[in-house]
């Protein structure tokens, strides 16, 4: 059993929590692309619904990059200027500092480092990041630069162009962007970013079962039955391991006394958002869905009374949205738990 002074659970977005179930094997993948002398991806999208651990995952990587003097590891904020952000990450850094003066870049008309005496100042950031780079490529450096919940903006365009630019020249770049589906889709289907359509997408489906159970074992010292009933609650989905786990901690390790809070900090925190983000007719399909005990396609569409080509597109864009699990033959069962429950209450005509 793991000793934790204070509540290891969070349910907080977008903060690493103290406890949570690694994705080890897609971590790994991404790490092992990007290290490799000769890497076949520069670029991985992370998507899947809120709380589905894109950021914790995206996190992780950085950290463990982290460790390692060869990557220098860069945080942007997607709605301010990322071309700018990335100069002024890589000049801040005083040990990079010391290496653009080295090289005599002046970057003193882009308002990062001092004025070179005796050197015309670059005036176009996008060249001034092909030098920068490219001198830290003479160092043996790579650059991740790690993106958060990017929506299809203007920043977003014109930093993933003079990104694609970047990779064509050979220059150590790798990108993590995390987004919703839509936001990612929306983003690859530009038509001049058709190297980010290429881009390897990482879904961020349900946790493993047993990992989660054995989570809840170590920390709330209970037998394997009552751990396995607590993973079942949140059937893999992190941000109810987290909700469940956070007030289990505070309720003295019974789970069963919290399970009505559980539900309320589901629906509030990210169902009632989910649900507003859907269209019309998604709602449809959701509710025959939550109303279907089979889970039987052919017994929702007669539910609906709608042919296979009218059902499919919908099914389809909510297994996308990561919503609906459509891993079982003829079957769509709702991922997120309690779900159901919350799409009837909240369903109207």
């Amino acid at each position: 059993m793991e000793v934790f002074m204070d509540n290891p659970y969070s349910m907080v977005f977008g903060k690493e929590p103290e406890l949570f179930v690694s994705r080890a094997a897609q971590e790994n993948k991404v790490i092992n692309d990007f290290s490799g002398d000769n890497p076949t991806y520069q670029t991985y999208l992370l998507t899947g619904v809120r709380g589905s651990g894109k950021t914790v995952m995206m996190t992780e990587i950085a950290n463990k990059l982290r460790k390692s003097d060869e990557w220098i590891i860069v945080e942007l904020n997607p709605d301010r200027d990322l071309l700018n952000g990335l100069a002024a990450n890589l000049s801040s850094n005083n040990k990079l500092a010391a290496i653009f003066k080295d090289a005599r870049i002046n970057l003193s008309f882009l308002g990062f480092g001092v004025e070179i005496s005796g050197v015309a100042p670059i005036t176009d950031i996008e060249v001034a990041l092909h030098e920068m780079i490219a001198n830290l490529k003479k160092h043996n450096k790579k650059i991740l630069i790690a993106i958060d919940e990017v929506t299809n903006n203007e920043n977003i365009k014109v930093f993933a162009s003079a990104f694609q630019i970047m990779v064509r020249k050979d220059l150590p770049v790798f990108l993590l962007m995390t987004g919703l589906y839509e936001n990612i889709n929306a983003i690859q289907d530009e038509k001049n970013l058709t190297f980010l359509y290429r881009a390897p997408k990482l879904e961020m489906k349900s946790l493993n079962i047993g990992a989660v159970a054995q989570k809840y074992a170590d920390t709330f010292d209970i037998d394997s039955d009552n751990a396995v009933e607590m993973a079942k609650l949140t059937k893999g989905y992190p941000f109810a391991f987290q909700v469940l786990g956070y007030l289990t901690w505070n309720n003295n390790g019974d789970y069963k006394g919290v399970l009505a809070e559980y539900r309320q900090y589901l629906e509030e925190y990210v169902y009632e958002k989910i649900w507003s983000e859907l269209s019309a007719k998604d709602k449809e399909i959701a509710f025959a869905i939550a109303k279907c005990d089979t889970g039987k396609i052919k017994d929702i569409r007669e539910l609906m009374h709608i042919d296979t080509n009218q059902f499919n597109p919908y099914r389809k864009r909510l297994i996308k949205k990561g919503i609906v699990d459509g891993s079982e033959y003829g079957i769509v069962r709702f991922t997120l738990p309690f779900f159901e429950r919350f799409v009837i209450e909240n369903y109207y005509e």
